[in-house]
């Protein structure tokens, strides 16, 4: 603001594009190298925002997308890493502008899992008194819910776009409106990962508990530190002789991983 009074509006709207002036705070956070509130100028891409001001994705991880606009905002994909951070361009991709949120993801975020989180904020949020916001997200969640904990069904997909487009149409206030925008983006540019979940039982990035399982390969050397780590005692073996997990026991809580020296644990 000193900056703004002292230079005139004009040198501000200096700053920008022609539909969006001026400069804009976002708050990175997630997968970054340096979060935290960063004011840039309109129209700087996403891939400068990220890399050049955030420093890249943390343990040298591969950048998969951003979440802006704040719960109720969308996911863009790494392929569009070059967009513009301008109003008219975000929109463009079916995220929003919003708050300034930007939530960085690596390939290790599961996109379904992602929509389930932010759809269950706007749920809760809702005020219930249309029945398109306070029904639909219910049923979106609902349907979420069922594809992270394996129980996927033929024809989710088709629901979920119906359900998505009705509530953004229907509802009475800009919360419900916008609430969709998390899994109309996933399906947009994730879509294989909802298949994934509902048709072939897995979760690509390893991420939905109940899409994956632990096994120690022969990779161990048999130094127990996994079994001495794991909150369930559901690893036996002899010291120097190879472990086993038992499926029965495990909760997938990733101690073992976590605690291996020889990277002899496979999530699959």
């Amino acid at each position: 603001m000193p900056w703004i009074i002292r230079n005139g509006g004009e040198a501000f709207a200096a700053y920008g594009t022609d539909q969006s002036n001026g400069t804009k705070v976002f708050a990175l956070a997630g997968k970054i190298q340096k979060g935290g509130l960063v004011e840039v100028p309109m129209g700087l891409t996403l891939k400068d925002v990220i890399y050049k001001i955030g420093g890249g994705i943390k343990n040298d991880r591969t950048f998969k997308a951003v979440q802006m606009g704040g719960p109720s905002g969308g996911c863009i994909p790494a392929e569009l890493i070059d967009t513009p951070v301008s109003y008219e361009h975000i929109n463009k991709t079916g995220a929003i502008v919003g708050s300034g949120g930007m939530i960085v993801m690596d390939e290790d975020t599961c996109m379904v899992d992602m929509a389930r989180y932010f759809l269950d904020f706007t749920r809760k949020e809702s005020c219930g008194k249309c029945n398109y916001c306070r029904l639909g997200t219910r049923r979106m969640l609902e349907i979420l819910e069922r594809i992270t904990n394996g129980e996927g069904r033929d024809g989710d997909i088709e629901l979920l776009e119906e359900l998505a487009l009705k509530v953004r149409d229907g509802a009475m206030c800009g919360l419900g409106q916008t609430a969709p925008n998390p899994v109309l983006t996933t399906l947009r540019y994730f879509r294989n990962e909802y298949e994934d979940h509902i048709y072939h039982h897995k979760c690509t990035a390893k991420s939905c508990k109940a899409l994956i399982s632990y096994r120690i390969t022969d990779k161990c050397v048999g130094c127990t530190l996994c079994a001495r780590n794991c909150p369930v005692d559901a690893i036996s073996g002899t010291v120097k002789k190879q472990h086993t997990i038992d499926p029965d026991k495990c909760i997938k809580c990733g101690k073992c991983a976590e605690n291996c020296r020889f990277d002899a644990i496979e999530i699959r």
